[in-house]
């Protein structure tokens, strides 16, 4: 197992003393946020709803100690990269996750939409290779083992879960000690997944995070069906039949490429549930997904 020497970051002390609180902690100090025009922001928020970030962070939710399994996970919230909807998509799951013994992080990363970003595009997935080597580099403090800490996203969400699962840059390096940290997950878990900006892409996630006239490249590179390798995290996906808002086959396809890559990989289709799939209160057998993910986690070891 490789051990990660932190040397002088004050940003590191910073968060490692008010993580335990559960507090907010920033993904960079100041002055060294990439993709940045140096702008500042105020956060802007509605019925639990971001659609500003003024300063990118992640809330941490710690299991107790006696139940701690040492695996954690980065939970990105949904909203078509236009809002993020954190607390039922995001505050709730992470303390679900803590009632079985899984660390969870809910990543607050910056919207496409930010007037702030040179490469707007970008934003989220910078952010939340930062927030995932931030949890890593602390593993230690943290009790958490680095090699069991996995992706989650709920909608766009999932679409940046994907991209966290597949992309082999690292677009979060900024030159110091976190450079040297691994940004690949252990596990990813999607649900309602607007995975795809090409074929049954969800448009407006497509034009929020791509632009309406978006580079070709660009929408492969986003595509996280397209992009999949041997060297890609296992994925638990669930979606609904029914799902009126993000075509079912964007988990098909997604699935279909992990399997072809030899990706231990898990698809359960719902009959009912819409784009809505909730932590509870889900009609029939969809209400079943958190007990199937569940099972899946230990199944896989983590």
């Amino acid at each position: 197992m490789i051990k990660y020497r932190i040397v002088t970051s004050l940003v590191l002390i910073f968060f490692s003393e008010l993580a335990y609180a559960q507090e907010y902690i920033p993904l960079w100090s100041d002055g060294k946020m990439p993709n940045s025009k140096g702008m500042k922001l105020e956060r802007l928020e509605e019925r639990e709803r971001v659609t500003q970030i003024d300063v990118p962070g992640m809330y941490a939710f710690f299991s107790s100690k006696e139940e701690n399994t040492g695996s954690a996970v980065l939970i990105f919230p949904p909203g078509g990269y236009r809002k993020m909807t954190y607390n039922i998509a995001g505050l709730q799951l992470a303390k679900w996750f803590n009632t079985f013994g899984v660390n969870a992080f809910v990543v607050m990363y910056r919207l496409p939409t930010s007037l702030d970003l040179k490469e707007p595009e970008f934003g989220p997935i910078t952010d939340g290779q930062r927030a995932l080597k931030m949890v890593r580099a602390n593993a230690a403090r943290w009790s958490i083992n680095p090699g069991k800490i996995g992706v989650m996203g709920c909608s766009a969400g999932s679409g940046l879960t994907a991209n966290m699962a597949t992309f082999t840059t690292d677009y979060a390096a900024i030159g110091d000690s976190l450079d040297a940290v691994p940004v690949n997950p252990d596990f990813q878990i999607l649900v309602s997944g607007a995975i795809s900006m090409t074929q049954d892409a969800h448009e407006g996630s497509h034009d929020a995070l791509l632009g309406e006239e978006a580079d070709e490249k660009l929408e492969v590179l986003f595509s996280g069906e397209l992009n999949v390798t041997g060297q890609t995290p296992p994925a638990f996906i669930i979606c609904a039949a029914d799902d009126p808002v993000v075509n079912p086959m964007n988990s098909l396809r997604y699935f279909e490429a992990l399997q072809k890559a030899g990706i231990s990989s898990c698809l359960h289709i719902f009959p009912k549930g819409g784009h809505s799939i909730a932590l509870r209160n889900n009609p029939g057998s969809t209400n079943l997904w958190t007990v199937l993910c569940e099972a899946w986690l230990k199944e896989m070891g983590f």
